[in-house]
C-alpha cells in the first residue's frame, strides 16, 4: 500500500535536503531504494520503459529500483503524487506528453501544474504512430485514400478523444474537405482488432501495437508522421513528403522521466546523464528495435527544448479539436 506523505511529511524532507548542500546531496544520492511512478498501466511502453530504465539506474547506483504503477486520468493521479513527494531523487515518474501538455486542454482543472510542478529529467520518443488502413481500401498512399473517402463511409479508429490518432483525422479532413468519422477507443488493442474485421476503415497507432494487421497483410500503412521516415517501414513516405505540412504531421507524442519540482541542479542532471546512457545498453536497444523506435532517452536539455517548441504546437492543436474539457 502506497502512504501519500503530508505536507508536513514534505516540508520535513525539503529542510533535510536544504541542510545539505546540493553538489553533497548529488554525490551522496542514492542512499536508500527509489521508486518511480508509473501513469500508465504495466504492460504498456511506459511501462516497459519505467521497469528497463530502472533496472539500469538500479545496477549502476547499486540500489533497488521499485516500479509501481498508478493509473488513471490521463496520468494525472500518478502526477499528483509526484508533485507532493519530497524533492530528493527517491521518488520520480514516467508519464507521457499526454500529462505534461494536453491535458492542460483536456481537462477543466488538474490536482497538478504540468509547467511549474516537474523537474524535467529525460525525453523519450514513443516511436513513430503509422496511418494504416484495411488491405481492402483500395488505396496505396494518402491522395487516394481521400479519393476513396469522398465516395464512401469511412471510420478512423483513435486510442482516444485529443489523441494523436484523433488529431491526424481531423487534420486530414480539413485538409481534403472530407467527412471521416473518429472513433474513439480505450487503448489501441480494440481499434487494430476493428480494423482487421474491416469494421472501421483504418487508425493510427504503434508498430508493435499493429503488429497482427501489419504481420498478416491486413492492415497496409500508407503513412507515417514526423520529418524522418521509419525505420521499421523505410519504404512508408511521410505525411510530409505525401504534400501534407500542417504542423500536425510533424510534432512529436513522447514519454519522460520527470521529478518534484526542487530537485537539485546536480541530480537532475546526475539522472539525465544516468538515462541517456542507459539507452545505449543492449535491453533497451532490443525494446527500441521491438517498437521500431530510432533513438534512446534524450537529456533534459533537449527535453526543456521540446516542450518550448512543440508543447504550443500541440496546444493548438487539441484546441482546434473543440473539445469540451471534463
Amino acid at each position: 500500500m502506497l502512504i501519500r506523505p503530508t505536507r508536513r511529511d514534505v516540508l520535513r524532507f525539503g529542510a533535510l535536503a536544504a541542510a545539505l548542500p546540493a553538489p553533497a546531496l548529488a554525490q551522496a544520492w542514492p542512499a536508500k531504494p527509489i521508486k518511480i511512478i508509473c501513469g500508465y498501466p504495466a504492460g504498456g511502453l511506459t511501462d516497459i520503459f519505467a521497469r528497463a530504465y530502472g533496472d539500469y539506474i538500479s545496477k549502476v547506483t547499486g540500489q533497488s529500483v521499485l516500479v509501481e504503477n498508478k493509473t488513471g486520468a490521463s496520468g494525472a493521479i500518478a502526477a499528483e503524487q509526484i508533485k507532493s513527494a519530497a524533492p530528493d531523487g527517491y521518488t520520480l515518474m514516467f508519464t507521457i506528453s499526454t500529462t505534461m501538455i494536453m491535458n492542460k486542454v483536456l481537462f477543466k482543472k488538474l490536482p497538478y501544474d504540468p509547467d511549474k510542478d516537474f523537474a524535467l529529467i529525460a525525453w523519450l520518443n514513443a516511436g513513430h504512430l503509422p496511418m494504416i488502413i484495411h488491405k481492402d481500401v483500395p488505396a496505396k498512399n494518402v491522395a487516394e485514400f481521400a479519393d476513396y473517402a469522398r465516395n464512401n463511409k469511412v471510420s478512423l479508429g483513435t486510442y482516444g478523444a485529443g489523441s494523436y490518432p484523433h488529431v491526424v483525422a481531423e487534420t486530414l479532413n480539413r485538409h481534403f474537405g472530407l467527412k471521416m468519422e473518429a472513433v474513439h477507443y480505450r487503448g489501441e488493442a480494440l481499434m487494430w482488432q476493428d480494423v482487421a474485421s474491416g469494421a472501421i476503415q483504418g487508425g493510427s497507432g504503434s508498430i508493435a501495437g499493429a503488429a497482427s494487421v501489419l504481420q498478416t497483410g491486413i492492415g497496409r500503412p500508407i503513412a507515417v508522421p514526423t520529418m524522418v521516415r521509419a525505420r521499421k517501414l523505410p519504404d512508408i513516405p511521410t505525411f510530409h513528403e505525401q504534400g501534407l505540412t500542417e504542423q500536425a504531421f510533424q510534432v512529436r507524442g513522447f514519454i519522460c522521466l520527470v521529478g518534484p519540482i526542487g530537485m537539485p541542479e546536480q541530480l537532475v542532471q546526475k539522472l539525465s546523464d544516468m538515462m541517456v546512457e542507459g539507452g545505449k545498453t543492449p535491453p533497451i536497444q532490443k525494446i527500441l528495435e521491438t517498437f521500431g523506435i530510432d533513438e534512446g532517452a534524450r537529456d533534459r536539455t533537449y527535453f526543456k527544448e521540446v516542450m518550448a517548441k512543440e508543447g504550443p504546437v500541440w496546444i493548438d492543436l487539441i484546441k482546434s479539436l473543440n473539445l469540451e474539457p471534463q
